[in-house]
Protein backbone atom coordinates (compact mmCIF):
# COMPACT_ATOMS: atom_id res chain seq x y z
CA UNK A 1 0.00 0.00 0.00
CA UNK A 2 3.12 2.22 0.88
CA UNK A 3 4.47 1.26 -2.26
CA UNK A 4 1.21 2.21 -4.55
CA UNK A 5 1.07 6.04 -2.35
CA UNK A 6 4.62 6.52 -3.25
CA UNK A 7 4.30 5.85 -6.33
CA UNK A 8 1.19 8.41 -6.77
CA UNK A 9 3.29 10.70 -4.78
CA UNK A 10 6.01 10.68 -7.31
CA UNK A 11 3.75 10.93 -10.58
CA UNK A 12 1.84 13.93 -9.13
CA UNK A 13 5.45 15.76 -8.27
CA UNK A 14 6.76 15.04 -11.57
CA UNK A 15 2.91 16.66 -12.81
CA UNK A 16 3.85 19.73 -10.79
CA UNK A 17 7.33 20.10 -11.94
CA UNK A 18 6.63 19.72 -15.44
CA UNK A 19 3.81 22.62 -15.14
CA UNK A 20 6.78 24.55 -13.87
CA UNK A 21 8.78 24.34 -16.41
CA UNK A 22 5.96 25.13 -18.95
CA UNK A 23 5.69 28.22 -16.67
CA UNK A 24 9.33 29.09 -16.76
CA UNK A 25 9.15 28.73 -20.82
CA UNK A 26 6.03 30.75 -21.09
CA UNK A 27 7.35 33.27 -18.74
CA UNK A 28 10.33 33.71 -21.45
CA UNK A 29 8.37 34.14 -24.03
CA UNK A 30 6.44 36.76 -22.60
CA UNK A 31 9.46 38.88 -21.82
CA UNK A 32 10.62 38.64 -25.66
CA UNK A 33 7.07 38.53 -27.04
CA UNK A 34 5.00 41.07 -24.71
CA UNK A 35 2.44 41.77 -27.84
CA UNK A 36 1.53 38.30 -27.63
CA UNK A 37 0.78 37.86 -23.96
CA UNK A 38 -3.04 37.20 -24.70
CA UNK A 39 -2.00 33.73 -26.81
CA UNK A 40 0.20 32.76 -24.39
CA UNK A 41 -2.36 31.79 -22.01
CA UNK A 42 -3.90 28.45 -22.12
CA UNK A 43 -7.19 27.72 -19.91
CA UNK A 44 -6.07 24.57 -18.87
CA UNK A 45 -3.30 22.20 -19.07
CA UNK A 46 -3.79 18.63 -18.92
CA UNK A 47 -1.60 15.48 -18.99
CA UNK A 48 -1.58 13.14 -21.48
CA UNK A 49 0.86 10.38 -22.96
CA UNK A 50 2.78 11.81 -25.84
CA UNK A 51 4.72 14.97 -26.03
CA UNK A 52 2.80 18.39 -26.01
CA UNK A 53 -0.19 19.34 -28.17
CA UNK A 54 -3.71 21.35 -27.73
CA UNK A 55 -6.97 21.49 -29.40
CA UNK A 56 -6.94 25.21 -29.12
CA UNK A 57 -8.51 25.67 -25.22
CA UNK A 58 -6.41 22.82 -23.18
CA UNK A 59 -2.63 22.51 -23.47
CA UNK A 60 -2.05 18.35 -22.54
CA UNK A 61 1.64 17.92 -21.80
CA UNK A 62 3.36 14.47 -20.86
CA UNK A 63 5.79 15.44 -17.74
CA UNK A 64 8.11 13.27 -18.44
CA UNK A 65 8.81 14.19 -21.75
CA UNK A 66 8.67 17.83 -20.82
CA UNK A 67 11.20 17.22 -18.34
CA UNK A 68 13.67 15.22 -20.10
CA UNK A 69 13.43 17.91 -23.03
CA UNK A 70 14.12 20.48 -20.24
CA UNK A 71 17.17 18.36 -18.85
CA UNK A 72 18.52 18.39 -22.83
CA UNK A 73 17.45 21.82 -23.85
CA UNK A 74 15.80 24.68 -22.04
CA UNK A 75 15.34 25.82 -25.46
CA UNK A 76 13.73 23.11 -26.57
CA UNK A 77 10.76 23.73 -23.72
CA UNK A 78 10.47 26.83 -24.90
CA UNK A 79 10.43 26.80 -28.66
CA UNK A 80 8.08 24.26 -28.52
CA UNK A 81 5.76 26.20 -26.40
CA UNK A 82 6.07 28.61 -28.63
CA UNK A 83 5.54 26.66 -32.06
CA UNK A 84 2.12 25.16 -30.42
CA UNK A 85 0.76 28.94 -29.39
CA UNK A 86 1.23 30.06 -33.14
CA UNK A 87 -0.51 27.24 -34.34
CA UNK A 88 -3.57 28.47 -32.49
CA UNK A 89 -2.62 32.22 -33.43
CA UNK A 90 -2.29 31.48 -37.13
CA UNK A 91 -5.55 29.43 -36.43
CA UNK A 92 -4.07 26.08 -37.86
CA UNK A 93 -5.90 23.43 -36.18
CA UNK A 94 -9.32 24.67 -37.48
CA UNK A 95 -9.09 23.18 -41.01
CA UNK A 96 -11.81 21.64 -43.19
CA UNK A 97 -12.63 17.77 -43.28
CA UNK A 98 -10.81 17.43 -47.41
CA UNK A 99 -7.25 18.36 -46.38
CA UNK A 100 -4.78 15.61 -46.66
CA UNK A 101 -3.91 16.04 -43.48
CA UNK A 102 -0.26 15.23 -43.47
CA UNK A 103 0.55 17.68 -46.37
CA UNK A 104 -1.12 20.15 -43.92
CA UNK A 105 0.60 19.45 -40.66
CA UNK A 106 4.06 19.56 -42.05
CA UNK A 107 2.83 22.66 -43.83
CA UNK A 108 1.61 24.28 -40.67
CA UNK A 109 4.83 23.16 -38.87
CA UNK A 110 7.35 24.92 -41.59
CA UNK A 111 5.24 28.40 -41.14
CA UNK A 112 5.68 28.04 -37.32
CA UNK A 113 9.12 27.02 -37.77
CA UNK A 114 9.78 30.21 -40.22
CA UNK A 115 8.41 32.65 -37.73
CA UNK A 116 10.62 30.87 -34.91
CA UNK A 117 13.89 31.28 -36.89
CA UNK A 118 13.12 34.90 -38.03
CA UNK A 119 12.11 36.25 -34.62
CA UNK A 120 15.66 34.12 -33.58
CA UNK A 121 14.71 34.80 -29.23
CA UNK A 122 18.09 33.12 -27.68
CA UNK A 123 15.33 31.15 -25.51
CA UNK A 124 14.42 29.29 -28.98
CA UNK A 125 17.59 28.68 -30.75
CA UNK A 126 18.35 25.40 -32.26
CA UNK A 127 21.36 23.63 -33.72
CA UNK A 128 19.03 22.66 -36.71
CA UNK A 129 17.99 26.46 -36.90
CA UNK A 130 20.92 26.32 -40.14
CA UNK A 131 19.48 23.85 -42.06
CA UNK A 132 15.93 24.94 -41.15
CA UNK A 133 16.74 28.20 -42.79
CA UNK A 134 18.63 26.95 -45.86
CA UNK A 135 15.11 25.21 -46.61
CA UNK A 136 12.54 27.92 -46.06
CA UNK A 137 14.71 29.76 -48.34
CA UNK A 138 14.06 27.75 -50.75
CA UNK A 139 10.62 27.26 -49.94
CA UNK A 140 9.78 31.22 -49.55
CA UNK A 141 11.71 30.94 -54.00
CA UNK A 142 8.40 28.99 -54.68
CA UNK A 143 5.42 30.03 -52.31
CA UNK A 144 6.53 33.81 -52.10
CA UNK A 145 4.75 34.19 -48.47
CA UNK A 146 5.64 31.20 -45.84
CA UNK A 147 1.89 30.76 -44.50
CA UNK A 148 0.69 27.46 -44.31
CA UNK A 149 -2.09 27.68 -47.06
CA UNK A 150 0.37 28.81 -49.44
CA UNK A 151 3.19 26.02 -48.01
CA UNK A 152 0.33 23.25 -48.77
CA UNK A 153 -0.68 24.20 -52.18
CA UNK A 154 3.03 23.97 -52.72
CA UNK A 155 3.14 20.83 -51.06
CA UNK A 156 0.07 19.85 -52.99
CA UNK A 157 1.53 20.60 -56.52
CA UNK A 158 4.95 18.65 -55.79
CA UNK A 159 3.87 15.25 -56.30
CA UNK A 160 5.06 12.91 -53.10
CA UNK A 161 4.38 9.89 -54.30
CA UNK A 162 8.24 8.55 -55.66
CA UNK A 163 9.98 7.07 -53.22
CA UNK A 164 13.02 10.05 -52.93
CA UNK A 165 10.04 12.42 -52.75
CA UNK A 166 8.32 10.32 -49.67
CA UNK A 167 12.45 10.39 -48.04
CA UNK A 168 12.52 13.93 -48.92
CA UNK A 169 8.81 14.57 -46.70
CA UNK A 170 10.02 12.46 -43.92
CA UNK A 171 12.95 14.58 -43.78
CA UNK A 172 10.88 17.44 -43.86
CA UNK A 173 8.81 16.35 -41.09
CA UNK A 174 11.33 15.46 -38.86
CA UNK A 175 13.53 18.47 -39.36
CA UNK A 176 9.91 20.86 -38.62
CA UNK A 177 7.97 18.85 -36.30
CA UNK A 178 7.95 20.06 -32.69
CA UNK A 179 4.53 19.06 -31.32
CA UNK A 180 1.38 17.00 -31.89
CA UNK A 181 -1.20 17.29 -34.32
CA UNK A 182 -3.61 14.54 -32.99
CA UNK A 183 -6.15 17.25 -30.72
CA UNK A 184 -6.90 19.43 -34.21
CA UNK A 185 -9.33 16.37 -35.99
CA UNK A 186 -11.83 15.98 -33.28
CA UNK A 187 -13.47 12.45 -33.25
CA UNK A 188 -10.79 10.76 -35.12
CA UNK A 189 -7.45 11.24 -33.50
CA UNK A 190 -7.68 12.27 -29.75
CA UNK A 191 -5.20 12.13 -27.01
CA UNK A 192 -5.78 9.51 -25.04
CA UNK A 193 -7.85 10.22 -21.74
CA UNK A 194 -6.25 12.50 -19.91
CA UNK A 195 -6.41 13.60 -16.55
CA UNK A 196 -6.81 17.22 -15.38
CA UNK A 197 -3.38 18.09 -12.74
CA UNK A 198 -6.11 19.65 -10.37
CA UNK A 199 -8.68 17.19 -10.27
CA UNK A 200 -6.59 13.82 -11.16
CA UNK A 201 -10.33 12.75 -12.65
CA UNK A 202 -10.74 11.58 -16.30
CA UNK A 203 -11.31 13.97 -18.58
CA UNK A 204 -12.99 12.90 -22.35
CA UNK A 205 -13.46 14.85 -25.14
CA UNK A 206 -14.24 18.36 -24.40
CA UNK A 207 -16.86 19.91 -26.29
CA UNK A 208 -16.25 23.43 -25.23
CA UNK A 209 -12.82 23.81 -26.74
CA UNK A 210 -11.71 27.69 -27.68
CA UNK A 211 -13.06 28.49 -31.29
CA UNK A 212 -12.20 29.39 -34.37
CA UNK A 213 -13.42 33.44 -33.95
CA UNK A 214 -11.90 33.22 -30.61
CA UNK A 215 -8.37 32.43 -32.25
CA UNK A 216 -8.71 35.29 -34.90
CA UNK A 217 -10.07 38.17 -32.31
CA UNK A 218 -6.70 37.02 -30.42
CA UNK A 219 -4.68 37.41 -33.62
CA UNK A 220 -6.03 40.53 -34.56
CA UNK A 221 -5.38 41.65 -31.03
CA UNK A 222 -1.93 40.99 -31.71
CA UNK A 223 -1.19 42.35 -35.23
CA UNK A 224 -2.80 45.33 -33.87
CA UNK A 225 -0.43 45.26 -30.95
CA UNK A 226 2.59 44.61 -33.50
CA UNK A 227 1.45 48.15 -35.31
CA UNK A 228 1.75 49.78 -32.20
CA UNK A 229 5.00 48.03 -31.01
CA UNK A 230 6.47 48.72 -34.40
CA UNK A 231 6.15 52.63 -34.42
CA UNK A 232 8.43 51.89 -31.62
CA UNK A 233 10.81 49.18 -31.78
CA UNK A 234 11.29 49.05 -35.64
CA UNK A 235 10.21 46.25 -37.78
CA UNK A 236 9.10 42.38 -37.42
CA UNK A 237 9.63 38.88 -38.53
CA UNK A 238 7.90 39.49 -41.58
CA UNK A 239 6.56 35.87 -41.85
CA UNK A 240 4.71 36.33 -38.54
CA UNK A 241 3.00 39.21 -39.76
CA UNK A 242 1.97 38.09 -43.16
CA UNK A 243 0.64 35.17 -41.19
CA UNK A 244 -1.31 37.22 -38.98
CA UNK A 245 -2.98 39.17 -42.38
CA UNK A 246 -3.22 35.66 -43.57
CA UNK A 247 -5.74 34.74 -40.65
CA UNK A 248 -7.17 38.57 -40.43
CA UNK A 249 -8.14 39.23 -44.03
CA UNK A 250 -11.70 38.51 -44.75
CA UNK A 251 -12.95 35.54 -46.47
CA UNK A 252 -15.26 35.56 -49.37
CA UNK A 253 -17.27 33.06 -51.20
CA UNK A 254 -17.48 34.76 -54.52
CA UNK A 255 -20.60 32.71 -55.79
CA UNK A 256 -22.41 34.53 -52.34
CA UNK A 257 -20.51 37.90 -53.56
CA UNK A 258 -21.43 37.37 -57.09
CA UNK A 259 -25.49 37.02 -56.56
CA UNK A 260 -25.10 40.59 -55.00
CA UNK A 261 -25.47 41.95 -58.71
CA UNK A 262 -28.42 39.50 -59.57
CA UNK A 263 -31.16 41.81 -60.82
CA UNK A 264 -34.78 41.02 -59.29
CA UNK A 265 -37.22 40.04 -62.51
CA UNK A 266 -40.78 38.61 -62.21
CA UNK A 267 -40.27 34.92 -64.23
CA UNK A 268 -43.39 33.68 -65.88
CA UNK A 269 -43.96 30.08 -63.98
CA UNK A 270 -45.75 28.50 -61.31
CA UNK A 271 -44.72 29.38 -57.76
CA UNK A 272 -44.15 26.02 -55.83
CA UNK A 273 -43.22 27.93 -52.72
CA UNK A 274 -46.94 30.05 -52.69
CA UNK A 275 -49.49 27.23 -54.67
CA UNK A 276 -51.45 24.78 -52.67
CA UNK A 277 -52.52 21.71 -54.86
CA UNK A 278 -54.82 20.34 -52.19
CA UNK A 279 -57.38 23.17 -52.77
CA UNK A 280 -57.06 23.23 -56.52
CA UNK A 281 -57.31 19.48 -56.92
CA UNK A 282 -60.42 19.80 -54.67
CA UNK A 283 -61.67 22.26 -56.80
CA UNK A 284 -61.25 20.04 -60.05
CA UNK A 285 -62.80 16.86 -57.95
CA UNK A 286 -66.32 18.79 -57.01
CA UNK A 287 -66.99 21.75 -58.80
CA UNK A 288 -67.26 20.53 -62.45
CA UNK A 289 -62.93 20.62 -63.15
CA UNK A 290 -63.06 24.72 -61.35
CA UNK A 291 -60.09 24.83 -59.15
CA UNK A 292 -60.80 27.30 -56.09
CA UNK A 293 -57.24 28.77 -56.42
CA UNK A 294 -55.32 29.64 -59.47
CA UNK A 295 -51.93 28.99 -59.64
CA UNK A 296 -49.68 31.76 -59.17
CA UNK A 297 -48.11 32.36 -62.10
CA UNK A 298 -45.28 35.11 -61.25
CA UNK A 299 -42.68 35.02 -58.74
CA UNK A 300 -39.35 37.43 -57.70
CA UNK A 301 -36.13 35.38 -59.37
CA UNK A 302 -33.19 37.27 -58.73
CA UNK A 303 -30.93 36.21 -61.68
CA UNK A 304 -28.17 37.69 -63.88
CA UNK A 305 -29.08 39.44 -66.57
CA UNK A 306 -27.20 42.99 -67.70
CA UNK A 307 -23.62 42.72 -66.28
CA UNK A 308 -19.91 43.91 -67.21
CA UNK A 309 -16.81 42.09 -66.64
CA UNK A 310 -13.85 44.05 -66.76
CA UNK A 311 -10.55 43.14 -67.64
CA UNK A 312 -7.36 44.50 -66.68
CA UNK A 313 -4.79 43.32 -69.33
CA UNK A 314 -1.50 45.00 -68.12
CA UNK A 315 1.73 43.46 -68.47
CA UNK A 316 1.32 42.54 -64.51
CA UNK A 317 -2.25 40.61 -64.93
CA UNK A 318 -1.12 36.83 -66.16
CA UNK A 319 -3.64 35.43 -68.91
CA UNK A 320 -3.77 32.26 -67.04
CA UNK A 321 -4.95 34.12 -64.30
CA UNK A 322 -8.05 35.75 -66.44
CA UNK A 323 -9.01 32.57 -68.22
CA UNK A 324 -9.07 30.85 -65.05
CA UNK A 325 -11.44 33.88 -63.26
CA UNK A 326 -13.33 34.06 -66.30
CA UNK A 327 -14.25 30.53 -66.01
CA UNK A 328 -15.41 30.34 -62.48
CA UNK A 329 -17.41 33.32 -63.13
CA UNK A 330 -19.10 31.80 -66.04
CA UNK A 331 -19.75 28.49 -63.79
CA UNK A 332 -21.47 30.43 -61.25
CA UNK A 333 -23.26 32.50 -64.00
CA UNK A 334 -24.24 29.54 -65.76
CA UNK A 335 -25.92 27.89 -62.65
CA UNK A 336 -29.98 27.31 -63.47
CA UNK A 337 -30.68 29.58 -60.69
CA UNK A 338 -28.06 32.48 -61.65
CA UNK A 339 -28.38 32.74 -65.69
CA UNK A 340 -30.93 34.12 -67.81
CA UNK A 341 -31.91 32.40 -70.99
CA UNK A 342 -30.94 35.65 -73.25
CA UNK A 343 -27.98 37.51 -71.53
CA UNK A 344 -26.30 40.44 -71.97
CA UNK A 345 -22.76 40.07 -70.93
CA UNK A 346 -20.02 42.34 -71.97
CA UNK A 347 -16.68 41.29 -71.37
CA UNK A 348 -14.13 44.60 -71.51
CA UNK A 349 -10.97 44.15 -71.84
CA UNK A 350 -8.47 47.36 -71.31
CA UNK A 351 -5.14 48.47 -70.52
CA UNK A 352 -4.40 51.92 -70.27
CA UNK A 353 -7.46 51.93 -73.09
CA UNK A 354 -10.19 49.39 -74.02
CA UNK A 355 -8.75 46.74 -76.10
CA UNK A 356 -11.93 44.83 -76.78
CA UNK A 357 -15.77 44.27 -75.68
CA UNK A 358 -17.01 41.03 -76.61
CA UNK A 359 -20.86 40.66 -76.27
CA UNK A 360 -22.29 37.63 -74.55
CA UNK A 361 -25.74 36.96 -75.34
CA UNK A 362 -26.60 33.37 -74.49
CA UNK A 363 -24.23 30.46 -72.78
CA UNK A 364 -23.08 29.30 -76.12
CA UNK A 365 -21.54 33.02 -77.04
CA UNK A 366 -19.84 32.25 -73.62
CA UNK A 367 -18.93 28.94 -74.39
CA UNK A 368 -17.22 30.00 -77.55
CA UNK A 369 -15.39 32.95 -75.85
CA UNK A 370 -13.88 31.06 -73.24
CA UNK A 371 -12.43 28.28 -76.10
CA UNK A 372 -11.15 31.46 -78.28
CA UNK A 373 -10.03 34.10 -76.00
CA UNK A 374 -6.97 36.25 -76.72
CA UNK A 375 -5.97 38.32 -74.09
CA UNK A 376 -5.21 41.29 -75.72
CA UNK A 377 -3.11 44.66 -74.38
CA UNK A 378 -0.46 44.09 -71.85
CA UNK A 379 0.46 47.70 -71.48
CA UNK A 380 -0.22 50.26 -68.33
CA UNK A 381 -3.13 50.36 -66.43
CA UNK A 382 -6.00 53.03 -65.71
CA UNK A 383 -9.46 52.40 -65.01
CA UNK A 384 -11.16 55.10 -66.09
CA UNK A 385 -11.70 54.01 -69.72
CA UNK A 386 -13.46 50.94 -68.69
CA UNK A 387 -16.24 52.98 -66.75
CA UNK A 388 -16.15 55.90 -69.59
CA UNK A 389 -16.91 53.42 -71.75
CA UNK A 390 -19.92 51.84 -69.92
CA UNK A 391 -21.12 55.15 -69.34
CA UNK A 392 -21.55 55.31 -72.77
CA UNK A 393 -23.04 51.85 -73.33
CA UNK A 394 -25.65 53.28 -70.73
CA UNK A 395 -26.64 56.63 -72.48
CA UNK A 396 -27.06 54.67 -75.77
CA UNK A 397 -29.58 52.16 -74.34
CA UNK A 398 -26.88 48.69 -74.48
CA UNK A 399 -28.46 47.80 -71.25
CA UNK A 400 -31.97 47.96 -70.14
CA UNK A 401 -31.06 47.29 -66.47
CA UNK A 402 -27.44 47.23 -65.24
CA UNK A 403 -26.97 45.71 -62.35
CA UNK A 404 -22.93 45.57 -61.32
CA UNK A 405 -19.39 46.18 -63.06
CA UNK A 406 -16.64 43.44 -61.71
CA UNK A 407 -13.31 44.59 -62.56
CA UNK A 408 -10.63 41.39 -62.45
CA UNK A 409 -7.20 43.85 -61.76
CA UNK A 410 -4.06 43.99 -59.38
CA UNK A 411 -5.38 47.16 -58.44
CA UNK A 412 -2.49 49.55 -59.64
CA UNK A 413 -4.46 51.77 -61.64
CA UNK A 414 -6.02 54.77 -61.55
CA UNK A 415 -9.93 54.66 -60.67
CA UNK A 416 -12.54 57.31 -61.31
CA UNK A 417 -12.81 60.06 -58.86
CA UNK A 418 -16.72 59.66 -58.87
CA UNK A 419 -19.45 57.30 -57.82
CA UNK A 420 -21.03 54.99 -61.29
CA UNK A 421 -24.49 54.43 -61.79
CA UNK A 422 -24.06 50.97 -60.96
CA UNK A 423 -22.67 48.29 -58.44
CA UNK A 424 -18.78 47.70 -58.97
CA UNK A 425 -16.39 45.65 -57.27
CA UNK A 426 -12.68 45.35 -57.95
CA UNK A 427 -11.51 41.12 -57.72
CA UNK A 428 -7.88 40.72 -57.12
CA UNK A 429 -5.73 37.49 -56.98
CA UNK A 430 -3.86 37.27 -54.09
CA UNK A 431 0.06 37.73 -54.87
CA UNK A 432 1.10 38.70 -50.96
CA UNK A 433 -1.26 40.66 -48.71
CA UNK A 434 -1.17 44.42 -49.36
CA UNK A 435 -3.77 44.35 -51.14
CA UNK A 436 -4.69 47.79 -52.89
CA UNK A 437 -7.26 50.16 -51.72
CA UNK A 438 -10.04 50.83 -54.10
CA UNK A 439 -12.83 53.96 -53.73
CA UNK A 440 -15.04 54.01 -51.00
CA UNK A 441 -17.82 53.21 -53.71
CA UNK A 442 -16.58 49.79 -54.75
CA UNK A 443 -16.79 46.35 -53.39
CA UNK A 444 -13.45 44.62 -52.96
CA UNK A 445 -12.73 40.69 -53.34
CA UNK A 446 -9.33 39.06 -52.24
CA UNK A 447 -9.30 35.65 -53.90
CA UNK A 448 -6.21 33.28 -53.06
CA UNK A 449 -4.98 30.95 -56.08
CA UNK A 450 -6.82 28.37 -54.62
CA UNK A 451 -9.96 29.60 -55.30
CA UNK A 452 -10.32 30.42 -58.37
Amino acid sequence: MTEVKNHGDKEEKLKELAADVLEISRGRLLVNLRYMDVALTFHDREVYHGSLSTDGRVLYYDPAFVLRAYRESKEMVTRTYLHLVLHCVFCHPFTGPDTDRRLWDLACDIAAESVICELDLPCTRSDDDGRRRDILRKIRRDTGFLTAEKIYSSLRKNELSTADSAEKMKQLEELFRADEHSAWYLGEAQPPAVQTVLSGEPETVRDDMITESEWKEIAGQIEMEIETFAKVRGKFASSLVQNLRAVNREKYDYSDFLRKFSAVNETVRVSDDEFDYIYYNYGLQHYQKMPLIEPLEYREDSRIRDFVIAIDTSGSVAGEEVQTFLQKTYNILKSRESFHNRINVHIVQCDAQIQSDEVITSTEDFDRYIETMEVRGLGGTDFRPVFDYVDRLVKEGSFSDLKGLIYFTDGLGMYPSSKPAYKTAFVFVESGYNVPEVPVWAMKVVLRPDEL
